[in-house]
């Protein structure tokens, strides 16, 4: 046998091999899966940023409210711009573009047309949406206030206006819930208005001790809000919490005892005694002394204020003022205004006829009237109460005709008016509540800053509070920017994808029968 032959020949043929080419064939994940790892981390990286940042921006954006006062003779419509402080987490009021409009008559006018209040807010909604970017409409709350026009209607007649104006404002495209057209109170108004003094003041969240009261000398009607420390009776007692502090506060209302309604009723007293002591009540109209006039100035009571009828007849006497302008006297019947039916006090003290109220307590802010009367007569911010008297003795003792001359661009029925008021004043605030005459804690002012003092705007501050932490999450859950974002986020993960897939290597993918496995080579392009 040849030797060879028990040699096997080495093949000098090349390997067989089977080629697979496959353009994107898996990778190594150890070569490959970092590198889309790290890419997607930083996609969703600055994906977060961007979120982020718009986000805040638009945290720190103004925001936008709205408070509507549904008073007697009118409804105004107010516009607050705001953003957060971070410090305090109050609204931070931005004066520059809060804005008002108010529209005549008040909603208490539509008792016979209930279904047509709610028409009367368009012109408003107009206004308030032309001050507020239209991507803000959704969030921007709108809060419908009632006062003391629609406390006085039937329950029935009352709950249809404020369904009109319900159907109005949701359809408006601002952010409305329907319990957020309601009535308030006057005490809550009262509290409203304290909440406004002490934000322009800078003390809410600061020590209870250190806030300022309120008096109100509205038209119809006069409001005290203060801390106190005494025990209050029910009812009385107002709880208001402000960065970890709170506030005890005494608040009422005390309806006819406004200036207005006060003079009217000392009008109708005077007018009433003067013609019982008369013994004439069947004469057609009467002359009665009024102390509350400079001397020399007479007016006529409508009969629509003050009507007679006499035994027997239904005809109306029509009463005829001759003053004479004595400050004391005025003062005399503003006391015992003030403090009819003190007879049925249930309380331990009532100042105010049988309205209870706690000893007065701290600095107060005096507004509305008491500002007005404080301004007209010259007497600065801080009177002390003999300025009001002094001043008042001058004006209401002194000839018509004088003052006429002196104030030519004032209004009759003013002459009156401001002689009333003066005396009214020393009578509310010494006589009834106890405030001596060289006290210096007052202080008359619609205003504080650049602040006007309002309710509607504590309204606005104490909402916005309450509402804060929930709205938060409303905001971002319905925000379009959100939805941008997320828009924005999911694009940008979709184009690293594609464009980390477009670059993947292609690879060939040869079998090597030989060896018995595979052997993957990368394929230039």
């Amino acid at each position: 046998m040849d030797p060879t032959a028990r040699i096997p020949r080495r093949s000098s043929s090349p390997p067989r091999f089977i080629f697979l080419r496959t353009p994107f064939s898996p990778v190594n994940p150890k070569q490959y899966h970092p590198n889309l790892r790290i890419f997607l981390s930083a996609a969703s990286a600055i994906a977060l940023f961007l979120y982020l940042a718009l986000a805040l921006n638009r945290i720190n954006s103004p925001r936008f409210g709205i408070i509507i006062d549904a008073g007697s003779t009118g409804t105004r419509l107010h516009v607050y711009a705001y953003t957060i402080s971070p410090e305090t987490r109050l609204p931070v009021i931005d004066q520059a573009s809060t804005s008002e409009m108010k529209v005549r008559p008040g909603l208490s006018s539509y008792s016979g047309d209930p279904a047509g209040a709610g028409a009367s807010l368009l012109e408003l909604l107009d206004f308030g949406k032309g001050k507020i970017p239209k991507d803000r409409w959704g969030d921007t709350e709108i809060r419908l206030m009632a006062t003391a026009g629609l406390r006085m209607l039937d329950d029935e007649v009352r709950e249809m206006i404020l369904d009109s104006c319900r159907r109005v404002l949701k359809s408006s495209g601002l952010w409305f819930l329907d319990d957020w057209a309601s009535v308030i109170s006057g005490s809550t108004e009262g509290v409203f208005a304290w909440v406004a003094a002490n934000y322009a003041l800078g003390m809410l969240g600061a020590d209870p001790t250190e806030t300022t009261g309120i008096i109100e000398l509205g038209g119809a009607s006069a409001q005290i809000t203060f801390v106190t420390g005494e025990a209050l009776p029910s009812g009385f007692l107002h709880v208001v919490k402000f960065g970890g502090n709170t506030y005890n506060l005494y608040s009422n209302s005390f309806l006819r005892l406004g200036q207005n309604a006060a003079h009217e009723s000392i009008q109708e007293s005077l007018s009433l005694r003067g013609l019982k002591s008369s013994g004439e009540e069947s004469t057609a109209s009467r002359v009665y002394t009024d102390p509350c006039s400079p001397k020399g100035y007479s007016h006529s009571v409508s009969p629509t204020s003050v009507s007679f009828p006499t035994a027997g007849s239904s005809s109306e006497h029509h009463s005829i003022a001759y003053a004479r302008g004595n400050f004391s006297e005025c003062k005399s019947a503003a006391v015992i205004l003030l403090q009819k039916e003190k007879d049925r006090c249930l309380y331990q003290q009532c100042h105010l006829g049988s309205n209870y109220v706690p000893n007065l307590q701290g600095k107060f802010l005096a507004t509305e009237n008491f500002f007005f009367t404080s301004k007209f007569f010259g007497l600065g911010p801080m009177p002390i109460l003999s300025d009001f008297e002094s001043a008042g003795r001058l004006f209401c003792e002194e000839d018509w005709k004088k003052l006429k001359s002196k104030y030519q661009t004032l209004d009759d029925e003013d002459f009156t008016r401001y002689c009333f008021s003066s005396a009214y004043i020393v009578a509310l605030l010494h006589d009834s509540l106890g405030i001596a005459m060289t006290d210096k804690r007052l202080w008359y002012s619609n205003q504080v800053g650049s602040v006007h003092l309002d309710w509607a705007l504590g309204a606005f501050i104490m909402k916005s509070m309450e509402q804060m932490g929930w709205r938060a999450s409303i905001i971002h859950i319905n925000s379009p920017t959100l939805h941008g974002v997320i828009v924005l986020s999911s694009l940008v993960i979709f184009i690293a994808w594609l464009i980390l897939r477009m670059r993947k290597p292609q690879l060939k993918t040869i079998y090597d029968l030989e060896k018995g496995h595979y052997i993957v080579t990368k394929v230039s392009r």
